[in-house]
């Protein structure tokens, strides 16, 4: 087992943190925010009383962070945590942000000795507290061989992919976050339109389901209210993964197209329709909601 520095604790840094305690490694934990420290040191975790501080001793840091501004505050700097981990150390960034920032902390952090790896994660909220987790990792062979049994604490052993180099990981979430964001417009789209002409929502859904429509969100997420009881569509929207999340994932994958010469037109589409759904208010409820940007009002 190892001894494990994480450094962000909020909705999924908070459930990844206390089932790598559940497997037995040991944690030292640090947060801005006191409620989410005290909510895994309840759990097992040490509380450290800063980024640094949680590091002293850890063989592996773990860090999941809102943007990469904040990743590059960690890390680099003279008060970065590269300066100060001893060579060899494992240091993994499970935060979803632009593949340029995790490109240049990987240099900084080879340049240290320090094995370094870009590790954003699929399946939300629900998959962090199940520990069923998807890696997109990039980076060095040697890296994802080292990080495989961490990872594995956290997610589904199956779903661990070794994206390829250091900023792949990055390239991947943000390509398969703009899939979703696409497919779950067109199935809402779909489902209005059954709906607006007298079709069950649901029988509808089994209709796709076994066609040439079928995709996860109808498999696992539906977003009809009351279709699939597991769903946050049957829970007012909640929780989930926001649209404030799906906004930032498809300005990263935006971006992405836009530095290597993709006109990625239906990622531009999707993020256009997400930034006028958030703008109305919604930007707390899970990302099915975009059915209500497209369904006849009063439905």
């Amino acid at each position: 087992m190892a001894t494990i520095a994480f450094i962000g604790l909020g909705n999924m840094g908070g459930p990844m943190a206390k089932n790598l305690l559940k497997v037995g490694h040991t944690v030292t934990a640090f947060d801005l925010s006191d409620s989410a420290l005290a909510d895994v040191v309840s759990a097992g975790a040490t509380a450290a009383s800063s980024a640094l501080a949680a590091c002293e001793g850890a063989g592996v840091v773990i860090t999941m962070l809102p943007a990469g501004k904040h990743v590059s505050a960690v890390y680099l700097g003279d008060e970065g945590l590269l300066v100060h981990l001893p060579p060899g150390t494992l240091a993994l960034d499970a935060s979803t942000i632009d593949s340029g920032t995790a490109k240049t902390v990987a240099i900084a952090a080879n340049n240290a000795g320090i094995h370094f790896m870009d590790t954003p994660v699929s399946g939300g909220v629900a998959a962090a507290a199940a520990g069923t987790l998807a890696f997109m990792c990039g980076g060095s062979a040697d890296a994802f061989a080292l990080a495989q049994p961490i990872l594995a604490g956290m997610g589904n052993p199956d779903k661990i992919f070794h994206a390829g180099p250091s900023g792949a990981g990055q390239v991947a979430k943000a390509a398969n976050n703009m899939l979703l964001a696409i497919h779950m417009i067109g199935t809402c789209e779909a489902l209005a339109m059954g709906a607006a002409n007298g079709l069950e929502p649901a029988v509808l859904s089994e209709i796709m389901k076994a066609s040439s429509g079928n995709n996860w969100s109808l498999q696992v997420y539906n977003p009809w209210p009351d279709v699939m009881p597991t769903a946050p569509a049957s829970n007012d929207y909640k929780p989930g993964f926001m649209v404030d999340l799906m906004v930032k994932d498809l300005g990263l994958a935006r971006d992405v197209a836009s530095s290597s010469g993709v006109d990625n037109k239906m990622g531009q589409l999707a993020l256009a329709l997400y930034e006028a759904h958030q703008a109305q208010g919604n930007g707390a409820m899970d990302f099915s909601s975009v059915l209500d940007l497209v369904r006849p009002s009063g439905e």
